[in-house]
């Protein structure tokens, strides 16, 4: 029997348009992008721009306007293994590594035998230490490990780039609210609900909030919000993009992914790698 399902509004990279099927997808262009003054030819890095409107919403919850979100984003074939590696490259490096156990040789005692060989009913033991008593060494036990794991700057910031486009492409997966900083008078968690209702924001859903400065008393009234991630430029990560059913941004915000993560950025980037490279060989 056929039935016919409907995906959830999602922040997930894998529902967004960036990884729909060539019927579906929706037109991007590609910039072909080679370093200069180099004396072999490389293989140019292929990125994609894809363009989504945002509404821009008030601090009372009406539509004032619309605002644009240009970054670059990996390609069809190659966004998910992009994003893949860097989300496991941050989740790796955040182990510690300090496990540790003691083997039948660190272990403290056993150094003499604890009852006779024979005559005690009791199988042979030559050492407390073993591991076959309680307070004994462990066998393969962890020891302190190093984790951590190297990316390509370039690389973790286009999987960044590729996982807000995602959300940006997604029918309701992010909006604009304009600046409400100085909105919040005093510290206060029931107001800060109430404003995210009017932003048509469930408390319930994941929501990530990405703000260029972070009020002391935004900070505060939201806080005690177990759902609500509260981010700044300096603290934006991989993770909290992913995790999150709604993204919402500021105006503010939205300059800064545009002229960080935009195709823009990525020229003024190759074009300082070719003046280091000029002067290198100068």
């Amino acid at each position: 029997m056929a039935s016919s399902a409907t995906a959830p509004n999602s922040l997930s990279f894998f529902s967004s348009s960036l990884f729909l099927s060539s019927s579906h997808q929706i037109p991007k262009t590609y910039v072909s992008v080679s370093k200069l003054g180099s004396g072999r030819v490389s293989k140019p890095l292929s990125v994609a721009s894809q363009l989504a409107t945002l509404p821009i919403i008030s601090f009372e919850g009406e539509k004032v306007g619309e605002t644009y979100l240009d970054l670059k984003t990996a390609p069809e074939y190659t966004a998910r293994s992009v994003v893949h590696r860097a989300i496991v490259t941050d989740l790796q490096n955040k182990r510690r590594g300090t496990a540790s156990t003691l083997t039948r040789g660190e272990v403290r005692g056993g150094g003499i035998k604890p009852y006779s060989q024979k005559k005690t009913g009791n199988a042979r033991r030559g050492s407390q230490r073993t591991p076959l008593r309680p307070g004994g060494g462990v066998v393969f036990g962890p020891r302190p490990k190093d984790w951590s794991i190297k990316i390509n700057r370039k690389e973790k910031k286009l999987a960044i780039s590729t996982a807000i486009s995602s959300a940006a492409s997604a029918e309701g997966g992010a909006i604009v609210v304009e600046e409400f900083g100085e909105k919040f008078e005093k510290p206060k968690t029931k107001d800060f609900l109430a404003a995210m209702k009017r932003w048509g924001l469930d408390p319930k859903e994941k929501a990530m909030f990405l703000m260029i400065d972070v009020d002391e008393n935004v900070a505060k009234s939201s806080r005690n919000i177990g759902t609500l991630r509260m981010l700044t430029p300096r603290t934006l990560n991989l993770f909290d993009i992913l995790n999150s059913d709604k993204l919402v941004l500021t105006p503010a915000a939205v300059e800064f992914l545009n002229a960080r993560y935009g195709v823009d950025a990525l020229e003024e980037e190759d074009e300082d790698d070719t003046e280091g490279s000029e002067e290198a060989e100068e």
